[in-house]
């Protein structure tokens, strides 16, 4: 029994340093692509929250396509589409063969899209959270546009929006699991190589899942201390 779980060592045989390895694959394409969620989800509220009807659409429907299509087919749709578009670019100028996409970089841009559109909702609630009182008391000082924004809106509004953040963080992280079928070698694709080498399903599954515990719960704590660290001076 105790041989099996030398298969996570990092001795001769050990699956250890390429499980580690795979762990730092999917922090970064986690965090790369929440952080590209953060630039699609705040262009998508303040379109969502524009008087003007264009922008209103568009960002409307960028949430309804991408929360409401499965997160499998949006990938699918990023990478092979998005091959095929290369490929005939490149056929363009007399390059032959097929062009794949990176499938860090298209997880990243998929992730980003995909969370953006989660994102976008949370900001648009956290904005309208805001007392309207605080724009008044804001306009009377005399504040710029963006003065206001940084100074006295924006701070509140991650108040209201940090506990939310954590629970699209949470579905990012399991979302990253699903780029796998594209060819990365992530925490999901590392155990299932590792899995069907050593014949241990259960030993390199359950090492997956208690890695994926660790980074979960080290970022919610990490959450946790943000939310408490914006709500200072808030009576409760």
């Amino acid at each position: 029994m105790f041989d099996k779980f030398l298969l996570l060592g990092f001795g001769p045989g050990g699956w250890g340093a390429a499980l580690l390895e795979a762990t730092g694959v999917t922090l970064l394409l986690s965090v790369a692509g929440f952080a590209l969620g953060i630039v699609f989800g705040g262009l998508a509220a303040a379109g969502r929250l524009s008087a003007a009807r264009l922008p209103r659409g568009i960002a409307s429907a960028y949430g309804i396509v991408f929360r409401g299509v499965p997160d499998l087919l949006t990938i699918y749709f990023f990478y092979y589409g998005g091959s095929v578009a290369l490929t005939a670019l490149f056929r363009l100028f007399g390059a032959e063969g097929f062009a794949g996409l990176p499938a860090l970089a298209t997880g990243i841009v998929t992730i980003g899209f995909i969370s953006g559109a989660y994102q976008a909702e949370v900001y648009r609630g956290a904005y309208l959270a805001v007392d309207q009182g605080q724009f008044d008391a804001a306009k009377a000082l005399a504040l710029t546009r963006i003065q206001m924004l940084r100074l006295v809106i924006v701070p509140q509004l991650l108040r209201h929006a940090i506990p939310g953040l954590g629970n699209v963080w949470q579905l990012v992280l399991k979302d990253s699991a699903l780029i796998s079928v594209i060819g990365l070698v992530e925490l999901m694709r590392q155990a299932q190589i590792g899995a069907g080498s050593a014949r241990e399903p259960f030993l390199f599954y359950g090492a997956a899942a208690v890695l994926y515990f660790a980074i979960a719960g080290i970022t919610g704590i990490v959450f946790g201390r943000a939310e408490a660290n914006a709500s200072r001076g808030v009576v409760h």
